[in-house]
């Protein structure tokens, strides 16, 4: 059986991504993620920061964009290669989670 769909982490912020903060949970880590792996990366290239980590830098820009959700083997090979912590703990606590079945 075929996972639902879901919404793209941008999907509420449009263009503002990632710089406003959105209400759903989901959502909000992995645009606070992004905001840590922007910082983390400095004047890395995306191409930079695949030697370092070995993330493709296709992933890294569409983490980047929002326009995928970042799993945790990714995390983990960004947080060890780049020597950062890019997970916003305790992000989640207080915002809504959106049904993506409907």
């Amino acid at each position: 059986m075929a996972r639902p769909s879901r919404n793209l982490p941008n999907h509420e912020a449009g263009s503002t991504w990632p710089d406003e903060r959105l209400d759903d949970a989901p959502s909000e880590v992995a645009r606070q993620l992004a905001l840590n792996l922007r910082t983390a990366m400095g004047r890395r290239s995306t191409r930079g920061v695949r030697a370092a980590t070995g993330v493709d830098h296709t992933t890294v820009a569409d983490i980047l964009k929002g326009t995928t959700w970042p799993d945790l083997n990714t995390i983990a090979r960004l947080e060890h290669g780049l020597g950062v912590d890019l997970w916003p703990a305790g992000v989640a606590r207080g915002h809504r989670v959106e049904d993506d079945q409907g």
